[in-house]
């Protein structure tokens, strides 16, 4: 039977909430989300999401990083791992994984991955995808583009990942924050092979 095991992680560019409503829906998709962070995350969510988080293992939180929804999930499927366990199983290939996704995904991060330096465990989990040859989604929210970012965005892609923008779409109507959220977090589960009905598909219900 394929792994369903999925890893996230959420650095620290603007759009903590697309990445909070991910882990979200994974949970709800009944899969077992592997979870890192990076310090400046944790920065974003406090000022995107007014949610504190704790780092340290044995004090994260996951109602602190999920909200109210956090009791209609099964968190046993939640399974955190600091930025600097190397040990944890997905720092290695031999820890099976349908995929991982950086969302979102700092310009730092990406330059990370892009040159191969692991020099933390979001790093290292985004290296073992691309050389296990596994989907890795990286979500960046920048704007404008730099060169540097715009040439690191190919080399990611040279090396096998997707990279998939925070770019909300209009031609689904949007009512809300909400619904512009949804449309790029169903986009990611789309690539991570997760059914998903967050987002009404063009060519759907057309004559509205």
């Amino acid at each position: 039977m394929p792994p369903s095991d999925l890893v996230v992680a959420l650095t620290g560019a603007s759009g903590a909430p697309y990445g909070v409503r991910l882990v979200e829906v994974l949970l709800r998709a009944g899969r077992t989300v592997h979870l890192t962070l990076s310090p400046a995350a944790v920065e974003v969510l406090e000022a995107e999401v007014g949610r504190t988080v704790r780092l340290p293992a044995d004090e994260f939180a996951p109602a602190a990083l999920l909200g109210p929804v956090a009791h209609e999930l099964d968190l046993t499927r939640l399974r955190y791992h600091h930025f600097r366990d190397f040990r944890a199983g997905i720092a290695s290939g031999s820890f099976l994984t349908a995929g991982m996704t950086v969302c979102p995904c700092s310009m730092g991060t990406l330059a990370a991955v892009a040159h191969g330096h692991s020099e933390n465990l979001i790093h290292r989990a985004a290296d073992v995808h691309l050389k296990e040859r596994r989907k890795l989604v990286l979500v960046p929210r920048e704007t404008p583009m730099g060169l540097a970012g715009l040439r690191n965005m190919v080399a990611v892609t040279e090396a096998g990942a997707v990279v998939l923008p925070a770019m909300p779409a209009f031609y689904t109507r949007p009512r809300s924050v909400a619904d512009m959220v949804d449309f790029v977090v169903g986009r990611v589960c789309d690539q991570l092979g997760v059914e998903n009905a967050l987002l009404r598909r063009w060519g759907e219900n057309a004559q509205e």
